[in-house]
């Protein structure tokens, strides 16, 4: 019943994946959607259809609902522009919208207290990685996937650069270093090859069970 609804879904997911959104989530919940309007043999949705579908699990958090809601909400309004009939339900229909977490911007004095605790990790190793990891987190700004995705080959000390291949969206970037975190990282290298003069991983930092 839906056949036309969810050819839209896919040209829909395609555009907006070309644009570097994931759409995971999105795309299982909108199969969902529409898995649920062929159960009603509905080959067109209205917007009590949509706000009925956001409301089904239960119990749930009013920010799931309304997350729910939006997904629907944002296809809607790709298929009104290919249509102007297609109903978007407006924002506002269900309360409780999910807040973002707010940051928690370490201190120096927070910095140091981590790299003070590195002390007691059970190896030489174990304790450069950490230390390692923690300061090249904190001068860069780098997430901790991006961080632990870099290879080896990826740090570039003549040129003072780190390629940064597992980006958000899947996207490259190059980040310049300053020289003292150039160093850093060259010293811990020595650490490294010293524990492991075989590579054991293609990876920057290292570890040991």
């Amino acid at each position: 019943m839906t056949a036309d609804l969810r050819t839209a879904l896919g040209e829909y997911l395609k555009l907006r994946r070309g644009l570097g959104f994931g759409l995971g989530r999105d795309e299982k919940l909108l199969v969902q959607f529409l898995d649920h309007l062929d159960e009603l043999g509905h080959s067109s949705f209205t917007v009590d259809d949509a706000l009925a579908w956001a409301k089904l699990p239960q119990p749930a958090s009013p920010g799931w609902l309304g997350m729910r809601l939006s997904v629907v909400r944002s296809f809607a309004a790709y298929l009104h522009t290919l249509d102007p009939t297609v109903p978007v339900p407006p924002p506002g229909l269900l309360p409780g919208r999910g807040r973002r977490v707010v940051p928690y911007l370490y201190s120096d004095e927070d910095l140091a207290a981590l790299l003070q605790q590195t002390q007691s990790l059970k190896t030489p190793l174990r304790m450069a990685t950490m230390r390692t990891l923690i300061g090249l987190l904190a001068v860069t700004g780098l997430r901790m996937g991006e961080a632990l995705a870099v290879d080896d080959e990826d740090f570039d000390a003549d040129a003072g650069v780190l390629l940064v291949r597992h980006g958000k969206f899947g996207k490259s970037r190059l980040l310049p270093l300053h020289q003292s975190t150039v160093t850093a990282l060259t010293g811990y290298r020595a650490v490294r090859d010293a524990s492991f003069p075989t590579p054991i991983s293609p990876a920057l930092l290292v570890s040991q069970a």
